[in-house]
């Protein structure tokens, strides 16, 4: 990236596509994290690469969900793990949240390297999946979690989530708070509040947000005047504007 000046139109693209390629170099990200992100930036174009007002809508939502959860749990996978770590470790710090390593693809021992990963950034309490508890609803390896973590979470913070999880942690009566750049993904349409925004931008926002609010109250009132699929459909809009544009 040293040849690119930051003067460049895609300068910041093109630094989130270095982030996710060392995170393949360094093993902590899938070669399939790369897929996924493409899709994802795609996405980003059709919103200006800026945070809309229904995202800042949801953020505010998430905020007051993460604040009012008893047992908040913050899931990471490859992308999100390489993209924002520092963030990851702030949000954690702020909630009083374990972070937990949960992934897709686990070949050559990419849980462990993301969980030092997140310890080189600072985190202090990173669960790791086991086979004591298992998520029902899904069959793939991320089933597999931490029976004092994301098993026993009311709320679970999912950033750049699979989508049958997603689904599966519905069932369970959990609430998720997602970030997904897709509004038409099952994960956006799954969650309990969708954050419609690239992780690097709206995920300290998210932490601004916590630090803002005050009372349960305001926090309880804010949830109730929120419904996820409003934002969707104006995030859908947006999109769609922006793709005929």
């Amino acid at each position: 990236m040293s040849d690119v000046p930051q003067s460049h139109p895609r300068y910041i693209s093109l630094t989130l596509r270095d982030k996710i390629v060392k995170g393949v170099e360094i093993g902590i990200t899938s070669v399939h994290g790369l897929i996924a992100h493409g899709r994802g930036e795609a996405f980003d174009y059709l919103l200006s690469e800026k945070t809309q007002p229904f995202a800042i809508s949801a953020i505010h939502a998430a905020g007051a969900m993460l604040r009012l959860a008893k047992s908040p749990v913050i899931s990471v996978n490859g992308n999100v793990a390489a993209l924002v770590p520092d963030d990851l470790v702030e949000l954690a710090n702020l909630l009083s949240a374990p972070l937990e390593v949960n992934i897709f693809h686990t070949e050559s021992g990419r849980e462990k390297k993301i969980r030092q990963h997140l310890i080189n950034h600072g985190a202090e309490h990173v669960l790791m999946p086991t086979t004591e508890a298992q998520l029902s609803y899904i069959d793939s390896n991320r089933k597999y979690v931490h029976p004092d973590g994301i098993f026993i979470a009311d709320v679970v913070f999912v950033p750049l989530e699979d989508g049958d999880r997603c689904e599966a942690l519905r069932k369970m009566e959990k609430n998720v708070v997602t970030i997904d750049l897709n509004p038409m993904s099952r994960t956006a349409q799954m969650a309990s509040i969708t954050i419609v925004d690239n992780v690097i931008r709206s995920l300290p926002l998210l932490c601004a947000e916590i630090q803002k609010l005050k009372s349960d109250s305001e926090m309880k009132s804010i949830l109730n005047q929120y419904h996820n699929q409003n934002i969707l459909s104006e995030a859908l809009k947006h999109i769609c504007r922006g793709a005929n544009d």
